[in-house]
């Protein structure tokens, strides 16, 4: 019963930790982007992250135009689910410097996931609803633009067909791969490895 109950407990804590980790690394990548501010997603995002980013901006600066206060907060995000899990699930208190290199690592894991899976869904529509206007389509179009574009640029389309997305999944796969290496050597366990999203396969 007490298993049960720590499993139950364990994903909850974790579920409700990705859910808001996905929304701050959202928030990261859209500014990144330069994405539509007022796109009711992107408000949406800004409302739920707001609370705890807005305190954290006076301490911790951008930096070259780059949102550090976000950086910082999904890494103190996913430090704590480590942490709040690892004893939810019986396994101990974690050393926490090293769940905070595992956090950096499941972080980066996950934004190539988001990355990842958002050029599945944009492929997909691009064949279904190429010239839709759906606020959450063109928001996907413009937070993938950046990954895209240097790619583009090295590798034309081929008449009609933009091959450089082959070449981002490709690239995401690799990503994916080294960072699988690193956690193996940052030692970190199975279950923290699967707290964080990550390429389906991996």
């Amino acid at each position: 019963m007490v298993s049960t109950f720590s499993n139950i407990g364990v994903f909850l804590f974790a579920t409700l930790g990705i859910l808001f980790l996905f929304a701050v690394l959202m928030r990261f990548l859209l500014q990144l982007a330069r994405a539509d501010f007022y796109n009711p997603i992107s408000q949406g995002v800004v409302k739920v992250t707001n609370p705890p980013l807005l305190p954290l901006r006076k301490l911790v600066p951008g930096f070259l135009g780059v949102d550090m206060a976000s950086v910082v907060l999904a890494m103190l995000v996913g430090w704590v689910m480590i942490l709040v899990c690892g004893l939810l699930a019986g396994v101990g208190l974690f050393n926490p410097v090293s769940a905070l290199l595992w956090s950096l690592i499941g972080c980066v894991m996950t934004v190539v996931a988001i990355v990842f899976i958002g050029m599945l869904i944009s492929i997909i529509f691009s064949w279904i609803a190429p010239h839709s206007s759906h606020p959450a389509l063109m928001l996907l179009r413009q937070l993938l633009e950046p990954f895209c574009a240097p790619v583009r640029k090295l590798i034309p389309p081929l008449g009609m067909i933009d091959i450089s997305p082959i070449f981002v999944f490709i690239l995401l796969t690799v990503a994916d791969k080294l960072l699988y290496g690193f956690a193996q050597m940052a030692n970190m366990p199975g279950f923290v490895y699967n707290l964080f999203w990550h390429i389906p396969g991996f």
